[in-house]
């Protein structure tokens, strides 16, 4: 069996030049990728395949943006702003559906043999002041990029990305004031009806694609991120129709979050649940999949409230 070559020991990312110059040719760094112990994130960068397969996909999706930055040599000083879909990443935004293409915001439209296949260069206009940096990186505002996405993604995911934006405070004021001034442009309708629409107490994607479920159904509408008390202490439920003691719960967190609850969490969860149906609440629990089998959910729904 061949002997792989070390990797260095220092570092976890590295340019093609800086592996040579650690000694390890083109052959072996081909070897390293097909042992696994390299991962190729993209033309002349690579990571360390153990720091790779620990990352959740989430995490993976912004490493290959500062893979991006790391393989181009980019500093904060860069000829380019990472924007839509990238920035959002940077900003920390809830995405649902979203591919990994890297958004990249020009001055001047650039070649496409420049950019390669898997960046996406766009030109609209855009200040100094709709530009910040985070981790060294230059980034479209959280306003600039939440409208971004909106005119770029459908509505559903732009309305997850609007909720999540307000909940990190993002100034509405200066999106309406950018919609104002869009007229006619490519995805105005999905980022005006997103700004209408928005909710700040959305603490997840699935509770923002509950919401939207429940108004496209007509559905009895509930109120969200209610605070209810049982002999088990202060509770709150995704949504609730406190008139009829029915709440319903999205419990896809888990798997939309990348991380698995502690049994303490879970014991606590089911603890409150029956504390609130020993006082009459119904739960209605609603899962990922759940979101995309519509007459069955809304049939779940009515019966629980016909109850």
């Amino acid at each position: 069996m061949t002997q792989l070559p070390p990797l260095p020991a220092a570092g976890n990312l590295w340019r093609t030049g800086q592996l040579r110059a650690a000694g390890l040719n083109s052959r072996a760094v081909r070897q390293l990728v097909s042992s696994g112990g390299l991962v190729r994130l993209r033309y002349g960068c690579y990571i360390r395949g153990a720091l790779w397969e620990k990352q959740s996909a989430s995490l993976r999706s912004v490493q290959l943006i500062h893979a991006h930055a790391y393989g181009t040599l980019t500093t904060s000083t860069g000829g380019f702003v990472y924007s839509h879909t990238s920035a959002a990443r940077l900003h920390g935004l809830f995405l649902w559906d979203v591919d990994d293409l890297i958004h990249l915001l020009f001055r001047v439209r650039p070649s496409c043999e420049r950019l390669g296949k898997d960046i996406r260069g766009h030109t609209r206009p855009y200040s100094d002041a709709e530009v910040i940096t985070r981790a060294t990186l230059r980034v479209t505002t959280l306003e600039r990029t939440t409208v971004d996405c909106a005119l770029m993604l459908s509505y559903r995911q732009s309305l997850i990305i609007m909720d999540n934006a307000l909940r990190l405070g993002a100034d509405t004021s200066l999106m309406q004031a950018a919609a104002d001034g869009l007229a006619g442009q490519r995805g105005i309708r999905n980022l005006r009806a997103a700004l209408a629409n928005a909710d700040a107490s959305a603490e997840s994607a699935g509770e923002t694609l509950t919401r939207e479920l429940i108004t496209r159904l007509q559905l009895p509408k509930p109120e969200a991120q209610v605070e209810v008390r049982s002999r088990a202490g202060w509770h709150r439920l995704d949504f609730a129709w406190k008139d009829k003691k029915v709440a319903l719960e999205f419990d896809g967190k888990v798997k939309y979050f990348d991380y698995k609850p502690t049994a303490e969490v879970l014991f606590q969860e089911r603890r409150r649940e029956k504390a609130l149906t020993e006082d009459g609440w119904f739960f209605v629990r609603v899962e990922w999949k759940d979101l995309f089998r519509e007459q069955e959910f809304k049939q779940r729904v009515l019966t629980a409230l016909r109850r």
